[in-house]
């Protein structure tokens, strides 16, 4: 049975992710206590019908101590033919501030004593026993609504426990570095589509696009570049017991260059490696 744990601290987005697995045929439950998580296995999971596709939970802060701190005692307990993912949601103190600024939300850890700002940080602390055993840490800082959906169906859903996901995702630097990359590598070096007037409004998916950068050199000496590191280094990743891995590459703009590589590369290792998934940031 297919079970997701959805945790981490308020305003990084467990509800919308939760409800995008619900959206997808799992059995959906808010706040669970960790305490009662093996009797959910227990007794609902051999009862669901056909077509759901497993359960997902969200624990949080809003759990008992002693819940969250024994949290590693719980996962153990749970029965063998249980595949378990830990999906952790995060994002930096500032945009969580914002976020419950803009929607006038109560921190659910705030009192007179702790304002909001400790409390956000008192939060990590006490989730920390699940950001440590997290399967997948999505920084949502930078992402959207939708956004976060579509990464949640492109790497979470469909996807087999016992094989490592691989993620080829293309970002632009004016944007930030995505927060959940693994492997950062910077293509700004290559010749700049944007430059020319006839392919400024095309994308790295664009055959004009795809033949301008070709006509370089320096363009196939770096994919052949990371296409074998890739090849080097992925089947260690793979021994490490990860079951995910995203690997970014990045342009000033996130349009051309950046999503010319990470569409050659997907397609390269398309029937070498088991699982893989593209991912486009900027043009989503």
């Amino acid at each position: 049975m297919d079970l997701i744990i959805i945790s981490g601290r308020s305003g990084s987005g467990k509800s919308t992710a939760l409800h995008q697995l619900e959206d997808e045929g799992y059995y959906a439950i808010d706040n669970l206590p960790a305490s009662l998580l093996p009797a959910l296995v227990r007794d609902t999971g051999p009862g669901l019908p056909e077509n759901f596709h497993g359960i997902a939970v969200c624990i949080d802060a809003r759990n008992a101590f002693r819940d969250l701190q024994g949290f590693n005692a719980t996962l153990e307990s749970l029965p063998g033919e249980v595949q378990c993912r830990i999906l952790y949601l995060d994002a930096d103190e500032a945009t969580l501030i914002k976020r419950f600024s803009e929607t006038r939300r109560r921190h659910p850890l705030t009192s007179e004593s702790l304002p909001l700002a400790e409390a956000i940080r008192y939060e990590s602390e006490l989730l920390e026993p699940l950001a440590a055993t997290a399967t997948l840490t999505l920084d949502t800082r930078a992402m959207t609504i939708y956004e976060l959906r579509d990464a949640v169906r492109q790497r979470l859903v469909g996807s087999e426990a016992e094989d490592m996901a691989i993620l080829f995702q293309s970002f632009g630097f004016k944007r930030g570095v995505p927060g959940d990359a693994d492997l950062i590598f910077d293509l700004r070096m290559l010749p700049n589509p944007h430059w020319s007037p006839e392919l400024r409004s095309k994308t790295g998916v664009d055959s004009e696009v795809a033949h301008y950068l070709e006509e370089h050199s320096i363009t196939h000496q770096l994919f052949e570049d990371i296409a074998g590191f890739i090849e080097r280094w992925v089947p260690a990743y793979q021994k490490s017991s990860r079951s995910y891995l995203t690997v970014a590459l990045g342009c000033t703009g996130g349009q051309h260059r950046s999503v010319y590589m990470a569409h050659r590369l997907y397609t390269h290792f398309q029937g070498q490696l088991a699982q893989l998934q593209l991912r486009h940031r900027e043009l989503q």
